[in-house]
């Protein structure tokens, strides 16, 4: 099968029938498309052509770039090779899958930045009034402590977030939150989050709503469209810049303060891999490296032998 139709068929794949975000599958079309234009230098444009050692030589070329690219490109890179190659072999398209050899790259484990729960305290205050202030008119303001307030509350991905429609809090004290691959989970909502996000809908939304077309997204721009997920990322820098916040602050740090104070607080960690939708344990077992951290410190200092 010619090269080009492959990768379309592959991308329409992971699209369609797996239903990845539109983001990770332009994250794999431009991997591919390095690959593709990398093969076709070689004189090769047939997915028949393709070998064990042409896809290791590809590898290492891209490994040994200048500069170099980071471990987690390199990995992401590799983990589309596989992808494609997989899926011919699967479909019958090539007899073998020529990336079975391929040695992932070692990625430094980086362990997550949380901000203590005083920090997310100054954030949501920062962000706009709290939920009691019936005083309160500022419309954005309103909308963005919801925001900050929902993301905290269940760690949910800010691009969850912005996808959320208004019905997904009808069932009460939980959310429905749709994750990657179009996986549905229900999320709990604490007191201070629903009470926020209530004022917003009571006293903001109405308003945000009739300056745009009607739409049943939850978060609306001041112009009354969608909220966009750039935007909930500069609503949570502003906060963070008016809080006096040195750490950088992104919508991942309040999923990681999430993670990070669920666990200190004693939930087990598969109950928070529920909560944050991770499709394995491993990936939220992480965050317990993090609290063993914590509890390193404050024996250290705190015991009068530790030292």
């Amino acid at each position: 099968m010619r090269l080009d139709r492959a990768v379309a068929a592959y991308l329409r794949h992971i699209s369609v029938e797996r239903g990845l975000s539109a983001h990770t599958v332009a994250a794999y079309r431009r991997d591919l498309d390095a690959y593709t234009a990398w093969l076709a230098q070689q004189g090769i444009g047939d997915t028949s052509e393709i070998t064990a050692e042409i896809v290791t030589r590809f590898a290492e070329e891209a490994a040994s770039a200048v500069p170099p690219p980071a471990a987690t490109s390199l990995a992401r890179l590799q983990s589309s090779l596989r992808g494609l190659h997989r899926f011919l072999a699967r479909e019958g398209i090539v007899d073998a899958d020529p990336t079975q050899r391929l040695r992932p790259p070692k990625t430094p484990r980086r362990l997550p930045k949380a901000l203590t729960i005083d920090q997310v305290e100054s954030l949501l205050d920062a962000a706009g009034p709290p939920p009691g202030d019936v005083a309160a008119t500022d419309l954005a303001a309103l909308r963005d402590r919801a925001l900050l307030e929902l993301l905290y509350a269940t760690g949910a991905r800010v691009s969850e977030i912005v996808q959320l429609d208004v019905d997904d809090l009808a069932l009460g004290d939980v959310l429905r939150v749709r994750g990657k691959g179009a996986k549905e989970r229900i999320v709990p909502v604490g007191s201070y989050a629903r009470a926020a996000v209530e004022a917003y809908l009571a006293r903001a939304r109405p308003e945000l709503s009739r300056r745009g077309r009607a739409t049943p997204r939850l978060f609306l721009g001041v112009r009354g469209a969608p909220l966009s997920r750039q935007s909930a990322w500069l609503i949570i820098q502003q906060a963070a810049e008016r809080a006096e916040l040195t750490a950088h602050v992104s919508p991942h740090t309040l999923r990681h303060s999430f993670a990070t104070h669920l666990l200190q607080g004693g939930a087990d960690v598969r109950v928070v891999q529920e909560l944050l939708g991770h499709a394995s344990v491993a990936t939220t077992q992480i965050y317990t490296h993090v609290t063993v951290d914590a509890l390193r410190e404050i024996y250290a200092t705190s015991h009068p032998r530790a030292r």
